[in-house]
Formats: C-alpha cells, sequence, structure tokens
C-alpha cells in the first residue's frame, strides 16, 4: 500500500509501494505529518487513519481573500463541470448541526461518515471513486451522510484554499445546492496537492457550474468568508473525533477498508456487507 502524507511544511512521503491490482490505485491518505501509524492495514479501530494526526489548530480567523474579485476575474482559470451523479441528489436535504453537513433523510437506517479536507488528492480519488456507491442509497433514503470537512492542509501546505473551500461548502448548504456544490469542488481540485487554488474567484466559478447556486447571499459568503468561525468549527470537530487523516470513512461506525475507498465496486461490497444496497 502506498502512503500519502502531507509533510508539515508541505511536500509529499510515499513509502511501501505494492501493486492495488484490485482498486487500480494504491490505498493513501492525507496527513500532516509523515509518521504511519499503522491505520486500517495494522488493526487500526475506528478513526484511525494510515497518516498521523493533524495538529488541534483551527484555521486562521482572517477573511479568506475578502477582496478576491468575483467569478469571470482575469485570475481564476475556467471550472469544470460537476459529474451528473451529483443531479440525483438534488432533492436530498442538507442540514448543519455543529461542525457537520448531513446529507440524506436524517431518519434514514444507515449512517455514513466522511472526513475530507478538500485539498486532499485521495478525497478526490474517494468522491470519484468509492463514494459514488452511495449516491443511490442515500437518494433512496437509506443512507444519509454526515460529512467533517477539514483544513489542515493550509497549515501543511500554505495558503488557504481548505479554508476557502470549506467556507464555500457551508455556504452552499444555505443555498440548497451542497451536494452538487461539494462534487464540482473536488471535480475542480487542483492537479498539485501544492497549489493553493481554492480561491474566491475561482470558487464562484465553480458554482456557476451548479444550477442556481449563484446568488447574491452565496457569493457573499464565498467572497467575505462569511462562515470562517464554523470552518474552526469543522476543524474542532475532526480533531475531537480523533480523525488522522483523510479520506477517512466510517459505516455505521465501522472504519471502512482502506483498500475500498478507491473503487465503485469495492466500496458497494462494503456497504453490502452493512447491510445497505
Amino acid at each position: 500500500m502506498a502512503v500519502h502524507k502531507a509533510g508539515r511544511k508541505a511536500g509529499r512521503v510515499a513509502t511501501a509501494v505494492v501493486a492495488a491490482a484490485l482498486i487500480g490505485v494504491a490505498a493513501s491518505a492525507c496527513g500532516p505529518d509523515g509518521g504511519d501509524n499503522g491505520g486500517a492495514d495494522k488493526g487500526g479501530k475506528a478513526g484511525e487513519s494510515s497518516s498521523a494526526a493533524p495538529e488541534s489548530k483551527a484555521p486562521e480567523s482572517e477573511t479568506p481573500e475578502a477582496k478576491a474579485p468575483e467569478a469571470g476575474g482575469s485570475g481564476a482559470p475556467e471550472a469544470k463541470a460537476p459529474p451528473a451523479s451529483g443531479e440525483r441528489l438534488a432533492k436530498v436535504p442538507a442540514s448543519v448541526k455543529g461542525g457537520v453537513i448531513t446529507v440524506g433523510d436524517p431518519k434514514a437506517a444507515h449512517t455514513v461518515k466522511v472526513y475530507e479536507d478538500s485539498r486532499c488528492p485521495f478525497c478526490k480519488k474517494f468522491e470519484e471513486g468509492g463514494a459514488q456507491a452511495l449516491v443511490g442509497p442515500v437518494a433512496d433514503g437509506k443512507v444519509k451522510i454526515k460529512y467533517t470537512i477539514a483544513s489542515f492542509l493550509d497549515n501543511n501546505l500554505g495558503g488557504s484554499g481548505s479554508v476557502n473551500a470549506a467556507n464555500a461548502l457551508r455556504a452552499s448548504v444555505e443555498a440548497g445546492r451542497f451536494p452538487q456544490f461539494h462534487a464540482a469542488v473536488f471535480a475542480n481540485q487542483p492537479e498539485e496537492e501544492s497549489d493553493d487554488a481554492y480561491t474566491p474567484a475561482f470558487l464562484l466559478k465553480i458554482a456557476d457550474k451548479v444550477d442556481g447556486l449563484r446568488g447574491a447571499a452565496f457569493d457573499k459568503a464565498v467572497t467575505n468568508g462569511t462562515y470562517k468561525k464554523w470552518v474552526g468549527e469543522a476543524m474542532k470537530a475532526f480533531t475531537d473525533d480523533g480523525i488522522e487523516g483523510t479520506p477517512t470513512v466510517l459505516i455505521d461506525g465501522k472504519k471502512a477498508a482502506a483498500n475500498s475507498l478507491y473503487e465503485q465496486g469495492a466500496f458497494a461490497k462494503e456497504l453490502k456487507a452493512a447491510g445497505i444496497s
């Protein structure tokens, strides 16, 4: 298994590379330093990951790029459209409690907890792979997903992209478009983890790809960092839960196998084993 970890000052550490024929990519995670606590492949308990724990440091209180230009400014790249699967969740409710965003019927029998950082490349692989197996069960009311959006990679890599993205994701809940925007944010993740691409201007361009998302309230929240306090609450929830890297996924309280996260069929088997299909 190749274990990816983001260092405290930026960079990547890859160790113990073994072919992963089943899923086509190595099971990996983003974390804040080069230590390896063993995680899933060494019998780690729920909440553990293959990377070391982030410092319990909330994002800076400064407003992220409050004077960034509107979408269409010359500094922001063009955005890609989100995957069509996000539209299946367009009518699914999303709500916020504390630092957690819940998507799906609150009374759903099963709960999947997802811990992510928007700058983490392995979270993108999860969203494009294993997470696709959740779309149907969530749309059908069988599962609710509880997202905890971390922002520790800003501390590791510099910049404010994780904080900016988390703030915008929180704003999209108020606009009633969180599932679609969440998919769009990961679809537009920069190729290099160290690129601080999630500026307010670029996040607004991403929002242009989600029907009905742009509006005065959303745009102001993204540009002015309206939910920066909530971003700190979400990071605190991440550390309080003892999570040590991203992505970490719990299915009804049990940690999903790391080597199931990046391929839809493999993660569907994990869900089926938990009684979800």
